[in-house]
């Protein structure tokens, strides 16, 4: 970050609790609007988890949508979590979860700029501001809209991966994957940087939740284990331009769903490459945001099914590109994250579409649709450069001291 930077940051930092306001108060205007209020998702989670106490969990769905019925898509534990959630009014629950969700956005925002402190020091303004400005991208709104589990699952496994205490971030990790499985690709995070301990926590941890869910449901475990996972087609429409992983996009440009064949397998070869420097160039800058980083989108790329709002790691992914490393290369990809993730791009695809159903669409449409994948990819390419770029500046300003 430049010294003009950290000028212009100090100016704007003083409307912090103004911009968080504004950006909230907007937000409260958007729930009188009804498509922003339903929170579909939310609403399968409160009405299906009572099912696992009967063994039911797997077998019936929510019949309300015009696409197709919803079904409960995540492990027995899961449902077991939001227990208390479905003993809760149907009104009470989706406030007690939009106000839990902004309280873990505003959770990320500040972990991201607590493990930043050591190069930009610790203003508690700045979490207000990004925190107000982070409302407004596509995979907060989306989440919000939707009643998903995103912000709270990411702000807590985020949390844990970047703790100090081996238990801690394991067992952290360990419960967010039993809850929804893709926390799980951050154990990667832990081999790469030898936290052996933590990976070890997080495997008990996750066996827990697995113990937990067959101690509730046996049948419901039994039949989620051993013949429901994997099956990314239960989930949703794979070519939908929501779904942003590399398998989406690319069977939208193909136009028929890729599944795992050789234009994925090179793909997923490639991100796996990509995130493999990225990795080791992080490691050795002893740069544990950029790590953690590379780990999930690495995870979001080769996911099945990555939906615009699960993008959630976007936000400290800016916050590293414009407070982590130096460079006009690390601010116009934060730049290029913001205007994506700020229009609204993915829902123009989305109402573009014949059907969520329909994979084939015109050239122009699959190009869009690229959006996030190809942005995660630079920002991978892109890290070992940053990164060495900032250690190059480092230097340059430490012998300019001495």
């Amino acid at each position: 970050m430049t010294e003009r930077l950290r000028v212009v940051e100090a100016r704007v930092l003083r409307f912090a609790p103004l911009v968080l306001g504004l950006s909230l108060a907007g937000y409260a205007w958007r729930l009188t609007f009804p498509e922003s209020w339903g929170m579909i998702d939310l609403k399968v989670y409160w009405s299906l988890a009572p099912n696992v106490l009967s063994d039911r969990l797997y077998s019936v769905s929510m019949p309300f949508t015009a696409d197709f019925p919803l079904p409960f898509t995540y492990p027995p534990f899961g449902a077991v979590v939001f227990l208390p959630l479905s003993a809760l009014p149907w009104l009470a629950a989706r406030i007690v979860w939009q106000l839990l969700s902004l309280l873990c956005l505003w959770w990320l925002v500040r972990t991201a700029l607590a493990v930043l402190t050591p190069k930009i020091g610790h203003d508690p303004r700045r979490a207000l501001l990004w925190t107000g400005l982070a409302l407004w991208c596509e995979p907060v709104r989306k989440t919000l809209d939707f009643g998903q589990i995103n912000l709270v699952l990411v702000a807590g496994v985020f949390a844990a991966a970047v703790a100090t205490r081996n238990s801690v971030a394991g067992l952290g990790v360990g419960v967010g994957a039993g809850l929804k499985l893709t926390p799980a690709i951050t154990g990667l995070y832990f081999l790469a940087t030898r936290r052996f301990a933590a990976a070890a926590w997080s495997f008990t941890g996750f066996a827990l939740t697995v113990a937990i869910g067959f101690l509730v449901s046996a049948a419901d475990s039994w039949r989620y284990w051993f013949e429901l996972l994997g099956a990314a087609d239960r989930v949703g429409p794979v070519g939908s331009a929501i779904n942003q992983s590399l398998r989406g996009a690319l069977s939208r440009s193909l136009g028929h769903d890729v599944e795992t064949s050789w234009p994925w397998l090179l793909a997923a070869a490639v991100s796996g490459a990509l995130t493999w420097f990225a990795l080791r160039s992080a490691v050795r800058a002893s740069d544990t945001l950029a790590a953690v980083l590379a780990v999930q989108l690495f995870g979001l790329l080769v996911s099945p099914i990555s939906w615009s709002h699960h993008w959630l790691w976007v936000i400290p992914v800016v916050l590293w590109l414009v407070y982590g490393v130096t460079g006009r290369a690390s601010l116009a990809l934060a730049g290029a994250w913001v205007v994506v993730t700020g229009t609204d791009l993915i829902t123009f695809l989305v109402d573009r579409q014949p059907s969520i159903w329909e994979i084939p669409r015109p050239w122009p449409l699959a190009a869009l649709g690229w959006a996030y994948p190809v942005l995660g990819l630079l920002t991978l390419a892109a890290t070992p450069t940053l990164l060495g770029t900032t250690s190059k500046a480092g230097r340059r300003a430490h012998t300019r001291e001495v």
